[in-house]
């Protein structure tokens, strides 16, 4: 039979054993979402105060198109923040627009990637008059009337997408920010241009053509030691979740993505700092 002195020792080595493994995990965890802060406080409190709009402030319609540039006018003059998306064309032109086919908002059944900027700006969005903007007519139109959210939509090498947009906006004299779903093109802005503001945007991906370890670990912030980012854009219908919740207590600003009702909009609020809209008006219909 067996000493009890020894069982006893041998159970307590046990227990120190998974209390270390257990430690050792939740510090990997809590490396691994890291965020930080705004630098700047009053650089970024528009992230806080200002309500964004999605794709401008667009009606679904030929009458104002998401990520036109009536849009983004409408958005302006209704003192809203600006969210919007861009890519590169085949000739590398920064422009603005969100899906990767141009099937739903032009009937063109191409990528964007797939076409230079002279075929693009021939395109009508949903048949009205307007087309697809250059990012930098944007900023152009916009001239730091409000601040602008840029989603970099990038699921491919980094590099030349972030550098081109740097390229665009390290003169501008507005308020921006830049938010990605691809922690690596928020890292390619930490290690070249730290100075702007950047957000990791995440949600469910449960309609997302991933592999489940992907899922995983973008959807619990595991590659924020990469991005590094001072904000979290979060979406709303999978709020709330404990790892969002940790960010905020950590300093960061969480942003909900979309709301598309009051009363989602007055839900997300509970657990976040401001919330990205489509569809209505918050200035109004929040109160």
């Amino acid at each position: 039979m067996m000493n009890p002195a020894v069982l006893s020792h041998k159970h307590t080595v046990v227990w120190i054993w998974i209390f270390a493994i257990i430690a050792a995990i939740y510090s990997l965890y809590t490396y691994a979402t890291m965020s930080m802060p705004v630098a700047d406080q009053l650089e970024g409190q528009w992230l806080k105060s200002i309500p964004i709009a999605h794709r401008g402030l667009h009606t679904n319609n030929s009458e104002a198109p998401e990520n036109s540039l009536i849009a983004f006018e409408k958005a302006f003059i209704g003192g809203y923040a600006i969210e919007l998306d861009v890519q590169l064309s085949a000739d590398d032109k920064v422009v603005v627009f969100h899906d990767e086919s141009l099937k739903r908002m032009t009937g063109i059944d191409k990528n964007l990637e797939d076409c230079t900027w002279e075929e693009l700006s021939k395109l009508r969005l949903l048949d009205s008059e307007y087309t697809i903007p250059l990012f930098a007519q944007v900023l152009q139109l916009v001239n730091g009337k409000v601040p602008i959210l840029i989603e970099i939509k990038n699921k491919g090498k980094v590099g030349k997408m972030e550098q081109a947009l740097y390229n665009q906006i390290k003169d501008y004299k507005g308020k921006l920010a830049v938010q990605s779903f691809n922690p690596y093109s928020l890292k390619w802005f930490r290690k070249n241009a730290p100075h702007i503001i950047r957000g990791q945007l995440s949600g469910s991906f449960k309609d997302e053509d991933l592999a489940w370890y992907k899922k995983v670990m973008l959807k619990n912030l595991l590659l924020n030691f990469e991005s590094k980012p001072a904000f979290i854009a979060y979406e709303i219908e999978a709020l709330p979740k404990p790892v969002v919740s940790k960010q905020s207590q950590r300093g960061s600003i969480v942003l909900g993505w979309t709301a598309r009702s009051s009363e989602q909009y007055r839900q997300a609020l509970k657990y976040c700092d401001n919330v990205i809209f489509e569809g209505l008006s918050p200035k109004e219909e929040i109160k």
